[in-house]
């Protein structure tokens, strides 16, 4: 069973900026492509970012697309995001998800049955 545990989480006003992180046990992170989701209240459940098994490729979701961050850190098991410039609609409980198919696929996996571990989720609000 592969663990994935949320940090970061806060109440920021917009404007501001937060860093997440999400630790990841196991000697096999980097052979999993990884994810970060959020769901809001009413809302499905979206991918805001995700990054290739050694971080040369990445995606990003269009309303967070030149104000957030992904990063990884295979030597430490760790997946990051920075998000600059919030905004009040990025209020949202954040995932981090793993993708160990990954090395199947053309492009990264953006519907949320394509990841097979989630962490428990951090919430992150953002005050107007």
């Amino acid at each position: 069973q592969v663990q994935l545990v949320e940090s970061g989480g806060a109440l920021v006003q917009a404007g501001g900026s937060l860093r997440l992180s999400c630790a990841a046990s196991g000697h096999t992170f980097s052979t999993y492509a990884m994810g970060w989701f959020r769901q809001a209240p009413g809302k499905e459940r979206e991918l805001v970012a995700a990054i290739s098994r050694t971080g040369g490729t990445t995606y990003y979701a269009d309303s967070v697309k030149g104000r957030f961050t992904i990063s990884r850190d295979n030597a430490k098991n760790t997946v990051n995001l920075q998000m600059n410039t919030l905004k009040p609609e990025d209020t949202a409980v954040y995932y981090c998800a793993a993708d160990r198919r990954s090395w199947r696929k053309a492009a990264l996996a953006i519907a949320p049955d394509e990841y097979d571990y989630w962490g428990q989720g951090t919430q992150v609000t953002v005050s107007s």
